[in-house]
């Protein structure tokens, strides 16, 4: 059904949407499996307040803003920036 919507997963993928432990899913690809299921995003979509992984920068923001240190925002090499 997924794929007469227009929308072809790997296996692997659909392994990973099937144990309920996608790393990432696209905003189309939401966007069609929902058009199939005659659901809304919040159906399929859990909530896990508190859950981040170790060492991402809100972990830093919140011990540099705890020891007092100003907190810069530095833009990483080989990304470009949010479109204007």
């Amino acid at each position: 059904m997924l794929a007469e919507a227009g929308l072809v997963i790997s296996a692997g993928k659909m392994s990973n949407l099937w144990s309920g432990q996608p790393v990432t899913i696209r905003l189309d690809d939401l966007e069609v499996i929902c058009e199939v299921l005659g659901c809304e995003p919040g159906d399929l979509l859990i909530r896990e307040p508190g859950k981040i992984r170790p060492g991402e920068p809100a972990d830093r923001d919140t011990h540099a803003v705890a020891s007092g240190e100003p907190v810069i925002r530095r833009r990483h090499a080989g990304r470009s920036g949010p479109p204007v």
